[in-house]
């Protein structure tokens, strides 16, 4: 007859296994659900839907734009993201929760809320004097020597629309990903630079910053992907005018519209490989920053 301690081993073995059988389920039920996503995607569309859609004019004058608008929103995420993320890590700001709340924001509200809120941010309020944001920005745009040039300025329904709505976004990913690589840093080194006579603007731009590259790449990857998925609030503040504010989320909305469901798939086949590639460049970076701390 098997010892009591013995029965303890078995029946504490069991339960691992069952423990870790369940976590293996779990995990195996929702990727095996994405990946049958990805698969239906790819069993149902033609390699030559895909090869039409790339050839057509509109969606290469859409890929042209979602490429330079994704990169200047990723570029604009990041240059508000790593100040922030260091002035939440290393400052004691003043009601720091709720600012660090409010941050969020954008990552919670609808993508309809969003891009609404902009549309009215810019055409729904009357600032002193009459007149709203947008009438501001079409009076700079003509006062401006540089900006004279530009037909037809302004904001709303236009390329700077887009822009904006995807930077709303996927700024805040980026400001998460930097607060939590600042938090993750050691503050020693800085502090003893300052002890050294640095000043904390030094210690940012010779210590922290450099320590902290490879997590300023992953941001804007992350911000570029994020960027590149957005529809909502592109839909609602930059319309999805064929040819003008067309990116490639709104390609996707547009042909389905037309019961073009064939180059819908194949834009949507084209957008998950280039998201995989960035969130697998994402993947890398952080691992080689956990490397480098190891080291």
């Amino acid at each position: 007859m098997p010892s009591r301690s013995s029965l303890c081993i078995a029946r504490d073995r069991l339960a691992e296994r069952c423990f870790s059988g369940g976590l293996y389920f779990l995990f195996t039920l929702y990727a095996g659900l994405i990946v049958a996503l990805l698969v239906a995607d790819a069993a149902f569309a033609d390699w030559g839907d895909l090869k039409d859609a790339l050839l057509s004019s509109d969606i290469q004058a859409s890929i042209a734009l979602t490429l330079v608008t994704c990169f200047i929103s990723a570029l604009l995420a990041v240059l508000v993201a790593v100040p922030i993320g260091y002035l939440l890590s290393r400052y004691r700001v003043p009601g720091k929760v709720v600012l660090d709340a409010v941050l969020d924001i954008p990552i919670v509200l609808p993508p309809l809320v969003v891009g609404l809120s902009l549309l009215i941010l810019f055409n729904g309020v009357h600032w002193p004097g009459g007149g709203t944001l947008e009438d501001g920005v079409v009076w700079l745009c003509k006062k401006l020597p540089f900006l004279r040039d530009i037909p037809n300025p302004g904001v709303t329904y236009k390329v700077p629309a887009v822009i904006l709505a995807q930077f709303t976004v996927c700024a805040a990913f980026a400001v998460r990903t930097m607060r939590t690589a600042f938090d993750d840093l050691s503050p020693r080194a800085e502090q003893v630079a300052l002890t050294l006579g640095c000043h904390r603007g030094q210690a940012f731009w010779w210590i922290a910053l450099p320590e902290s590259w490879n997590a300023v790449i992953a941001a804007g990857m992350l911000a570029w992907a994020r960027a590149l998925g957005e529809f909502g609030p592109i839909l609602v503040f930059a319309g999805a005018t064929r040819g003008r504010t067309e990116v490639l989320s709104t390609t996707v909305f547009l042909e389905i519209s037309v019961a073009n469901i064939e180059a819908a798939v194949a834009v949507s086949l084209l957008m998950v490989s280039a998201a995989l590639c960035v969130l697998v460049g994402v993947r890398l970076a952080g691992v080689n920053t956990l490397a480098r701390r190891v080291r």
